[in-house]
């Protein structure tokens, strides 16, 4: 079974320039999450989307200066705080990066 979390914005402090650890900007979050479900119709037999979403905002709160580490230390929480995720994807986007291109995003993708 998959859970997947599409697009989820929010506002964090990520990036190797001053300003980006300053003021801060837009990121988006996706992940498609391999779940050992248990079958059963009990919020206790799979994992509550809305508590990972929880967990991705946290994590996200603790600056990192590139996306490629904010993205395996989300993975490790996700992993370690919900023992039925099994694998899955996460992609990380800056949606207004720094940079002198006109782009809607830039970001990663990781597999885990």
């Amino acid at each position: 079974m998959e859970i997947i979390i599409n697009a989820l914005r929010l506002r964090a402090n990520h990036g190797v320039m001053a300003q980006e650890r300053t003021v801060g900007q837009e990121f988006e979050i996706s992940a498609t999450l391999k779940v050992a479900y248990d079958g059963s119709d009990n919020l206790d037999g799979t994992v509550n989307y809305a508590a990972v979403c929880d967990l991705l905002v946290a994590e996200m709160q603790q600056p990192s200066n590139l996306l490629e580490h904010a993205a395996l230390n989300l993975a490790e929480a996700l992993r370690r705080e919900f023992p039925a995720i099994i694998g899955g994807e996460l992609t990380l986007l800056k949606l207004a990066p720094p940079i002198a291109h006109q782009l809607s995003s830039a970001g990663i993708r990781l597999a885990f």
